[in-house]
C-alpha cells in the first residue's frame, strides 16, 4: 500500500492536506480516486490508514480512519557526514535514512571540496526512503557547519564514532566496550581529516576512533560500512 508522510496533525475522521506534489503523486502517477486507502504517517501520531475524501483541481484531502500503528522511534543515531560531492551526498542521505539514523549533519572540513547543496532536495530525499522503508518519522538534514564549531557545542554525554582511516580499533568491540544510548557517527571528506582535526577528534574525552577495514572507502561507502556496523553492535537490529 502507498505510504506518505505529512505534515499535519492525525486523529479519527481528520481531513488531511497532503502537498501540491503529493496530490500530484497520488492521482497521476498512482491513479488514486476518491475511496481508495493509503497510509500517513507524520512523524508524531504513529501511522494510519486515510482513505482519499475528495479529487480537486488543485490537491487532494484525505481523511484519516483508523491508527494501525502506534509512534515509535528508532535509535538515538545521528551521521555526521563532510560535505562531498552532490550525488553521493544524496546517496548518504537516503541509506542513512534506511539503517536508521535520526538526523543527518553535514560539516565542512579543512579538506572539504564538493557541489552546492539543496538542502530541500535532500529533505525530499529522506521523505522518500523513510516512506518506502515503513519507517514513521524522517531524518532531520541540517544545513553544512564547520566541524570544529560543531565539536565546539558538542553535548558530551553523546558518544562519537570517529571513523579514523589511519588507524582506529575493530568497530564491534570497541562500540561495545564504549556502551551509551546516544551516539553520533563521523565520516570525513575524500583526501580524509587533516593531521590538526584527527588529533583533536582522538583527543577528545568522548570520541571512539574506530577503523572500517583496511581499504580506503568513499564516503557514501564509509557512511553505509558504518551505520550497518554501529546498528550490529548496539542498535536495533536485535530488537
Amino acid at each position: 500500500m502507498i505510504r506518505l508522510h505529512v505534515q499535519g496533525d492525525l486523529a479519527p475522521g481528520l481531513a488531511v492536506a497532503p502537498t501540491l506534489d503529493q496530490s500530484r503523486y497520488l492521482t497521476q502517477v498512482m491513479r488514486l480516486k476518491a475511496g481508495d486507502d493509503l497510509l500517513v504517517f507524520n512523524g508524531r501520531h504513529g501511522e494510519w490508514r486515510a482513505s482519499v475524501a475528495e479529487v480537486l483541481k488543485k490537491g487532494v484531502v484525505l481523511r484519516a480512519e483508523e491508527q494501525v500503528r502506534e509512534q515509535t522511534h528508532g535509535p538515538d543515531l545521528e551521521l555526521i557526514v563532510a560535505v562531498v560531492k552532490k550525488a553521493r551526498i544524496e546517496t548518504i542521505v537516503e541509506k542513512a535514512t534506511e539503517l536508521g539514523a535520526a538526523r543527518v549533519r553535514l560539516v565542512l572540513t579543512h579538506r572539504t571540496n564538493a557541489d552546492r547543496l539543496r538542502l530541500d532536495r535532500l529533505d525530499a530525499i529522506a521523505e522518500e526512503a523513510a516512506e518506502q522503508t515503513g519507517r514513521l518519522d524522517v531524518p532531520l538534514v541540517d544545513d553544512p557547519v564547520k566541524l570544529d564549531a560543531l565539536l565546539d557545542g558538542w553535548d558530551a554525554s553523546r558518544r562519537l564514532m570517529f571513523c579514523d582511516e589511519t588507524g582506529g580499533a575493530p568497530a564491534v568491540s570497541a562500540l561495545t566496550a564504549a556502551g551509551g544510548e546516544k551516539w553520533a557517527i563521523l565520516i570525513g571528506p575524500e583526501g580524509g581529516f587533516s593531521p590538526e582535526e584527527g588529533e583533536r577528534l582522538r583527543a577528545l574525552p568522548f570520541t571512539t576512533a574506530v577503523s572500517l577495514g583496511p581499504r580506503i572507502l568513499r564516503a557514501d561507502t564509509a557512511a553505509i560500512a558504518a551505520l550497518t556496523l554501529w546498528q550490529a553492535a548496539i542498535g536495533d537490529w536485535e530488537r
